[in-house]
Formats: C-alpha cells, sequence, structure tokens
C-alpha cells in the first residue's frame, strides 16, 4: 500500500490534500533565502489520533514530517522537504478549556493567538506573550520557535508560560509532559525541551498555559530622540532605576518612515529614533511622566504621553505595523533576530547602520528595546542578483555583530534553515553534539522536521 493510500485509510478524504497546487501553497513560511522541497502530500488531522497515524505511518514508511502551524515564521522552520508529509495542525484549533481558579488554558496548537487572548481576557484573565503577528500566528507555532512579543519585557516569553504538553512522538507514541499546578519539579524538564525544538523532536498536540490577572489597560508614551544612542541611553536609565514598563519599542527613522508612506499616520519621520513606553500599572500616567523626565534627560526632543487607551493604541500599531511597511520598500525582505544585552543595544544599532551604508542597502531597525531584542529587516529586489547577494551578505555581518556584542543569533524566531550555519557558531562542538544526541533520542530516524536546525 503506497503512502497517500496509508494515509487515507486513517484520515478523512477531506484531510488528505494531493493536488500539486495545493500542496505546493504549504511549501514555505515567510522566510526569504530559505530553500523548500516539494510535499508530496499535505495532512490536515483534526483529532490526536489521527496526528498519531500519521507518524506511525511515515515511521513505517521511512517518510519524513514537516509539522506546521500558521506559516508566519520567519526562518524557514515550516518550510517542506522533497518527498515529506506537510503535517498542518490548523485545523485543531479548539480552546478545551479555561480555567480561572487554577489560572490556566489548555488549547490545541491550531489556536490563533488573538483568538486565545481574547478568550481569556472574557474572563479577566491575560496570556501575555503577544507576537506582532499575533492576528494570524498559532499557539503550536509560537510553542515551536519559543516566540516573544511586545511585551515580553514585563511579562516574559511563551517558554514561561508552557506548563504542560501532550506531544506525539515521531514513532506515534503520545507522551505528556509538565502539570497544570503552579509549582512542579519532577523529573528532567522536558516540557521547556520541546518549546523552541521547531517540531525537530515531536508534535504538539495539546498544551496547558499559565494565564496571569488581566491588568489595567496601559497607557503609551512617544518620544522622540535625535540619534539611536540617545534612545537607547533612555532604555538604560529606564531599566536601571527600576521601572517595570509593559512594553518597551524602539523604531529608527528607516521604520517610522516607512510605516508613514504606507498608512499616512503622520508620525514624526524627521527624528531618528521613536522610543515608545507603555505601563499597565494603577497609576500609569505617573510612571509615564517619571520615565518621560528620563527620556528628557537623555536628549529626547519631543515627550508626547497618550492621555486615552485609543491614542495608545493608534502608537501600538504603528509598530506592529512596521515589519508590513518595510515589506513595501523592496520586493523582499530578510528579517534578522538579534538579541544582545541592554547595555550594548546601542552598538548593535550602530553598527547596523554601518553595515547598511557598508552594502548600500536598506535596513529598518524595530526592537524590543526592553530586552534587547532588534529586529533589522534588510530590504531588497530579489530580482537584482547583485543586491541579492548584498542582502545576504548584510545579513550575516548583522548575526556576526551580534555574537561580538554577546548576544544570541535569535531571540524568539528561530533556527530553521535560515540560521544553521550560525547556531552552530553560537553553540560551539560541545553544545552542537550533546544537542544533536537528545534529537537522536526523540526521533532517531531523522524523520521529524529534517534540515532544520542542524
Amino acid at each position: 500500500m503506497d503512502l497517500i493510500a496509508r494515509l487515507r485509510a486513517g484520515l478523512p478524504g477531506e484531510a488528505v490534500l494531493t493536488d500539486p497546487d495545493v500542496t505546493g501553497s504549504y511549501a514555505r513560511d515567510m522566510a526569504s533565502f530559505c530553500a523548500a522541497g516539494t510535499p508530496a502530500v499535505v495532512v490536515l488531522p483534526r483529532t490526536v489520533e489521527q496526528v498519531q497515524h500519521v507518524m506511525r505511518t511515515a515511521t513505517e514508511l521511512r517518510v519524513p514530517v514537516v509539522p506546521q502551524g500558521s506559516r508566519t515564521g520567519l526562518s524557514g522552520a515550516a518550510n517542506a522537504s522533497d518527498g515529506c508529509i506537510v503535517l498542518s495542525l490548523s485545523k485543531m484549533d479548539a480552546i478545551i478549556e479555561i480555567n480561572p481558579v487554577d489560572r490556566i488554558a489548555v488549547v490545541e496548537p491550531g489556536v490563533i493567538n488573538a483568538t486565545l487572548s481574547r478568550a481569556v481576557n472574557a474572563h479577566g484573565l491575560y496570556y501575555p506573550p503577544d507576537p506582532s503577528s499575533w492576528e494570524q500566528c498559532s499557539i503550536g507555532g509560537n510553542i515551536g520557535t519559543a516566540s516573544g512579543g511586545l511585551c515580553c519585557v514585563k511579562y516574559g516569553v511563551t517558554a514561561e508560560y508552557v506548563l504542560g504538553l501532550d506531544v506525539v512522538l515521531a514513532d506515534g507514541r503520545l507522551l505528556t509532559t509538565g502539570r497544570r499546578t503552579a509549582k512542579g519539579v519532577a523529573g528532567y524538564d522536558l516540557t521547556r525541551l520541546f518549546v523552541g525544538s521547531e517540531g525537530s523532536l515531536g508534535i504538539v498536540v495539546r498544551a496547558v498555559l499559565a494565564l496571569k490577572p488581566q491588568p489595567p489597560q496601559q497607557l503609551v508614551l512617544a518620544a522622540e530622540f535625535p540619534s539611536t544612542a540617545a534612545a537607547c541611553e533612555a532604555v538604560c536609565e529606564i531599566m536601571a532605576r527600576g521601572h517595570a514598563p509593559s512594553l518597551l519599542e524602539l523604531m529608527d527613522r528607516t521604520s517610522i518612515r516607512a510605516v508613514n508612506a504606507m498608512t499616512k499616520m503622520g508620525l514624526p519621520d524627521t527624528t531618528e529614533a521613536l522610543l515608545l513606553a507603555a505601563f499597565d500599572t494603577p497609576d500609569p500616567a505617573a510612571d509615564l511622566a517619571a520615565v518621560g523626565a528620563l527620556c528628557t534627560a537623555a536628549g529626547a526632543t519631543d515627550v508626547v504621553p497618550a492621555e486615552t487607551p485609543a491614542e495608545s493604541d493608534l502608537l501600538l500599531q504603528a509598530r506592529r505595523l512596521t515589519l508590513t511597511a518595510l515589506e513595501q520598500l523592496k520586493s523582499a525582505t530578510m528579517i534578522d533576530d538579534v538579541c544582545v544585552p541592554r547595555s550594548r543595544l546601542a552598538a548593535m544599532l550602530e553598527g547596523t547602520a554601518a553595515i547598511a551604508e557598508k552594502y548600500d542597502l536598506t535596513i529598518g531597525v524595530c526592537a524590543h528595546a526592553g530586552d534587547g531584542n532588534t529586529h533589522p529587516t534588510v530590504c531588497f529586489d530579489a530580482a537584482d542578483p547583485d543586491e541579492s547577494r548584498r542582502a545576504r551578505a548584510s545579513f550575516d555581518d548583522i548575526m556576526a555583530l551580534g555574537l561580538e556584542l554577546g548576544g544570541t543569533i535569535t531571540g524568539e524566531h528561530g533556527v530553521g534553515v535560515l540560521k544553521k550555519e550560525w547556531l552552530a557558531r553560537e553553540l560551539g562542538p560541545v553544545g552542537l553534539e550533546l544537542q544533536r544526541g537528545i534529537k537522536g533520542v526523540f526521533d532517531p530516524l531523522g524523520l521529524l522536521n529534517p534540515g532544520k536546525l542542524f
């Protein structure tokens, strides 16, 4: 019995897609410069048992499997390999439970981040991880890449909210990790091991997520600076003085102008850097005033606190639209994801500007400034071979700069195909050997998301 027939034996007919035009649309995520193969079939299971059937079939026939969520990733981690089964979890999108007493949500992997956020808000609860793509990205994908978001500076990243998982292993067995309790240290922390593993160790089919009480609605302050160095000085002062903003974001001049061109929002495109700070404390106006004074002392030319949540939402919308706006400048973009210590943030931004000049490219930078996570976005013409070459070279220079400054090649986007070489450099030979060994324990045949990470 061939692969398709075997899959159909345990899946509904509509869950097995073989039309090349359809399967081809599942071949890649949103990353540039990442090779993608041609899948043999796309499957869309709706139950855990159906996922188990897919993995048992794949193991018996030795067929690689590429798990996918919403394919909003930026590293090629969801790209198909030739002849693979693409296992899309988009149809497993149920919110199984929201428990206000235990402050947990139990969800399937295909649940969209924003959908979960709104559902728990209705119970007076809050799920903090909020990637810029929160209206499209799935919880399973967030877990696979250990996603962050705009509110990480105060509330942390996805890994800090995943309490337990149900995972279908490569051979089809179902593994349950973690807990529903507030505390628990029984055995090795396998839950954390799966978070950020990019589908290379197993297929997440259920997640127990920690929730927090919903905070007061935040207010945002916008501060204009004559240089990125001055803005970064303000960031350091804000954090050194013990403030706990719910958001601390930076946009450089290129990003501001791109957003203005696309949205006509009237942002201050004559400034070199725009810093957005938010507080969701009981008295956000007082916190914004204190931070505003620090911004002025650091050289801000204008400090404007929002007076209403609606004004705050408008400013945050500008930040969330940065990537989309930069994509309008050229036919292609490469989005870097280098995280450095906050104390080296200015050096990272200044170094990136020098790289843009070196390669004669437009590189816009937005950053989760509060945790040092920068997103330099290289804009280039994909039809121009020389410009494409320069874009790739600039991307590598930016990652090298991040490592030189004591940072990491990825703060939240993952490794995928795009950064395999750089992961090896960051981990070193001993670290790489041990990580490959862990992969071998969970996936001895190497069928899960082959060609990613290592």
